[in-house]
């Protein structure tokens, strides 16, 4: 008899059993595999084409369980949960963004109106309580003989600085900015007999402000040659005074006709009163033009100097043995000669930055810096002149200057009424996305509008685009379709510019009558490099748009440039701010005449900020 031992382990003796009796072995099975095995993950469910339950056992519709990491696939709506940022919005903000029935009605709280440029502003925010305080404070002076101002300078305003104008008005940055300028007790008139003639010594920092085309220029150049004229009074004075006192020095010492020493000490050569800094040569032109129309009547000596003159030419005017009282340049070319000659900023007791939202910038701050810094001894005004006041001057100025007296007008950032501004989108029929084509029909839909109103005065037509580059490829694609078409960027020749910008500011213009002729009408001269030009040879083409000029152009044009002539402006691409915008359409509607803006707008612009623009501007709001 078979005997088992306890000691042995009991699947051994199992197996040894049934060998010894020759039984078939079947292992024994644990409670772990005694359960229903799952399927392989390889192997679909038999459900699979069910879908999961709408409903569960209770009749209510089934939840899914959000614990799964799963649990967010095939989901078509966006949990309510989810629909609300809890930790932003308030239980009241959540039941107001619930969507309500609609009654027909508009919403009584309707959104920001300038929302999509608040996401690019650059911009710094004047107050509109501050704008109605200046409302108040210009209505007091209605006349240009108001103003405390030397009797010559009020005479030659209207028959030289405004071409014979007659009843003339101050405009609102004129009638706030000039009182101040000549530092007029309270903003009122001297007592007669008090003609204030020493200067102050403490250097004074302004700020004007205001829209394009209002007259800044004059605002302060007219305070500015005021108190030139009566510091030449005082150094009269104080030269009769010396020498008065040398001839009795020397006639006691018995010297009386001993020659001077032949170096002046007190040399006026290369020693001016008062710079203009201006940041294009053909703003110093413009601006040096209004000077010298001033200096036949006013008796002063004025210098424009920049790139577009020789060396020869730039020494003769700042270094003439006569002297100098009012030099108009720009900051590298002064930056230049401050290092040959550190003495020419030693008499300068008004520095005026015009165009300062450029000059205040990153290309131009460190120059336009130093020289206030070397002027600063002796200056007794700093003017900062600018159409805008963006953030980065804002912070500029509240740094170095905080002293700073701003003079803002009521519509500064708002481009004026009197401008309409209309939009073209170019991928409609049958431009279908080709924006030159849409800006040559735009030019002769213009053209033919002034052709059958009978109009005699050539039609200029400003064409803003984004980059240089575009300018020459636009000039002869447009020159191509019949249309007198001229580029003007950087690398056009300074004679050129000068040139083509006289016909659309009125320099250069005999007869406003008659348009000038053309000697070639069927040419086109851009004024580019001779190796562009000789590439290009224009096509003969069977239409020719009469009586209409166009210059294309970039920003170099867009800041200051007194384009009087220039009714219609094209911006060809879509700005890419507010400030651009501003500074763009600003060339036609000036001095209170009308204009015309279109914009052309692509797949890709921000038709939302075009959008705002208009609206703007038909409420004359500020584009901030």
């Amino acid at each position: 008899m078979l005997r088992l031992s306890s000691s042995r382990c009991p699947h051994w003796d199992a197996s040894a059993l049934a060998r010894a009796f020759n039984l078939p072995w079947q292992p024994s099975r644990t409670a772990a595999t005694l359960q229903k095995r799952r399927p392989s993950r390889m192997v679909l469910s038999e459900r699979v084409a069910r879908g999961a339950p709408k409903t569960a056992p209770t009749g209510r519709p089934a939840r899914r369980t959000r614990n799964s990491p799963f649990a967010g696939m095939n989901t078509t709506e966006v949990p309510r949960s989810l629909q609300y940022a809890k930790n932003n919005l308030s239980a009241a903000e959540r039941r107001r963004q619930q969507p309500k029935a609609r009654s027909g009605k508009k919403d009584e709280k309707e959104k920001d109106p300038m929302r999509a440029l608040k996401m690019q502003r650059r911009l710094a925010n004047v107050s509109y309580e501050k704008r109605s305080r200046v409302k108040q404070e210009i209505m007091e002076w209605d006349s240009f003989d108001e103003f405390d101002l030397l009797p010559v300078i009020k005479e030659s305003i209207s028959t030289q600085a405004l071409g014979g104008m007659a009843d003339v008005s101050p405009t609102p940055i004129q009638r706030l900015a000039i009182p101040t300028l000549l530092e007029m007790p309270d903003g009122k008139r001297r007592k007669k007999g008090k003609t204030m003639l020493e200067p102050n010594k403490e250097m004074k920092q302004f700020l004007l402000a205001a829209e394009t085309g209002s007259g800044k220029t004059l605002a302060y150049v007219l305070p500015m040659l005021d108190a030139i004229k009566r510091a030449e009074v005082i150094e009269a004075r104080d030269e009769a005074i010396e020498a008065a006192e040398d001839e009795e020095k020397k006639r006691a010492r018995g010297q009386l006709y001993e020659l001077d020493s032949p170096v002046d000490e007190h040399s006026k050569a290369g020693r001016p009163k008062a710079i203009i800094l201006l940041p294009t040569s053909e703003l110093v032109a413009q601006v040096g033009a209004l000077i010298k129309s001033l200096a036949h009547t006013v008796k002063f000596r004025s210098a424009m100097i920049s790139a577009a003159f020789s060396g020869t030419v730039i020494r003769n005017r700042l270094f003439a043995p006569s002297g100098v009282d009012v030099v108009i340049a720009t900051p590298h070319l002064i930056s230049s000669i401050t290092e040959s000659d550190p003495n020419i900023l030693s008499k300068v007791s008004h520095l005026v930055i015009d165009e300062a939202d450029s000059l205040l910038d990153r290309s131009f701050s460190p120059i336009t810096s130093s020289i206030i810094d070397r002027a600063s001894p002796s200056l007794q005004q700093l003017i900062f002149c600018s159409a805008t006041i963006p953030r980065s001057m804002d912070s500029y100025l509240s740094k170095r200057y905080p002293e700073t007296k701003r003079l803002a007008t009521p519509n500064l950032h708002a481009i004026p009424r009197r401008v309409q501004l209309s939009v073209v989108d170019i991928e409609k029929v049958p431009y279908q996305g080709n924006r030159d084509l849409a800006c040559a029909q735009t030019i002769w839909d213009i053209g033919k509008e002034a052709a059958e109103a009978g109009e005699d005065r050539q039609k200029k037509i400003v064409v803003f685009v984004n980059e240089r580059e575009k300018t020459i490829e636009l000039a002869k694609y447009l020159c191509s379709k019949g249309i007198d078409a001229n580029a003007l960027s950087r690398d056009s020749d300074d004679r050129k510019q000068a040139e083509i910008l006289a016909a659309f500011t009125g320099a250069a213009v005999s007869s406003p009558s008659k348009p000038p002729k053309d000697p070639k009408p069927s040419s086109y001269t851009p004024a580019i490099s001779a190796g562009d030009l000789a590439e290009y040879s224009p096509r003969p083409t069977a239409r020719k748009l009469e009586n209409t000029k166009v210059l294309v152009m970039t920003d170099i044009g867009s800041r200051g440039i007194d384009t009087l002539l220039v009714k219609h402006v094209i911006l060809y691409d879509v700005p890419h701010t507010s400030i651009d915008f501003i500074h763009r359409l600003g060339r036609v509607g000036r001095m209170g005449r009308r204009g015309r803006g279109i914009v052309l707008v692509g797949k890709h612009d921000r038709k939302d900020v075009v959008k705002e623009i208009r609206e703007g501007m038909f409420k004359g709001q500020a584009l901030i």
